[in-house]
């Protein structure tokens, strides 16, 4: 049984939410998917998640929301996100954090998958390791006995260190995707092990900004060191950015393509799939 699984990157701001809940019953349709995860870290204003906005996703097609080092700005998500399966916040939070790090999922297609969220430690704040994290997820939920396909949503400032995760994971999972740094990378493939890798998603988000924020106080901090206001998100017409992936009846990756549709950037279709 093969299956046709879609990752969409940082959802930033209005317009980022915008272009999900306008673009996303449509794809489900025309591509045929039977998965769908989204990053819903930087929905709110451009920093967390609320209960309203995370149930929107959901409700137009998402099968599943991950998070990252925003996921508590909106202070609700601490409480929502424990009656909210579908919401998944870093597996490597501390023992006794809200909510979970991975859950398993049930696709259209009736396959159950494992999605995962990990945040690195590189120039982030100071978490537990996500390798050893990753390790005791992967062997409680082992792909081809306990699921049929696993994603791993990498939520790090540096390639390097989501590299080491693709090559980490290589074999034992489906999909190793990066995000957090709201530009999407040209690196999409199958490592040798079978896993799909991409660095970075990119976001879905204005991308005439800053990673997605208005651009006049970013350029006001770098130029002048002083801040003047709050960062906004910017509101121009947003790009989809994402990874798509088909899988094969053994979890691995068969193909995998980056995905950017509307906006300012190159437009990116699987030919797979369209």
């Amino acid at each position: 049984m093969t299956m046709r699984l879609l990752f969409i990157g940082d959802i930033v701001g209005r317009t980022g939410r915008d272009k999900l809940l306008d673009t996303l019953p449509g794809l489900r349709t025309r591509w045929n998917l039977d998965f769908v995860v989204v990053n819903g870290e930087n929905a709110a204003g451009g920093f967390g998640i609320t209960e309203k906005i995370c149930q929107e996703f959901l409700d137009a097609g998402a099968d599943c929301v991950t998070l990252g080092n925003h996921a508590w700005d909106q202070k609700e998500a601490l409480v929502f996100i424990d009656r909210q399966p579908r919401l998944i916040r870093p597996a490597n939070y501390p023992a006794g954090t809200p909510g979970r790090g991975s859950n398993v999922f049930q696709a259209k297609n009736g396959a159950s998958v494992l999605v995962m969220n990990l945040m690195g430690r590189i120039f982030m704040d100071a978490m537990d390791d996500p390798f050893a994290a990753a390790d005791r997820e992967l062997d409680a939920c082992p792909l081809g006995s306990a699921c049929d396909a696993i994603v791993i949503d990498m939520h790090a400032e540096t390639t390097s260190e989501k590299y080491a995760m693709g090559h980490f994971a290589d074999g034992r999972a489906s999909l190793v995707v990066g995000t957090h740094t709201h530009v999407p990378t040209a690196d999409t493939q199958i490592l040798p092990g079978g896993t799909a890798y991409q660095s970075d998603a990119g976001m879905t988000g204005d991308y005439d900004s800053v990673i997605g924020m208005a651009k006049a106080e970013p350029l006001n901090r770098f130029t002048r060191k002083i801040p003047s206001g709050r960062f906004e998100p910017a509101d121009g017409e947003a790009t989809l950015c994402g990874t798509a992936v088909e899988i094969g009846a053994n979890g691995l990756a068969e193909k995998v393509s980056a995905v950017q549709l509307g906006g300012r950037l190159r437009q990116i279709v699987p030919e797979f799939w369209d």
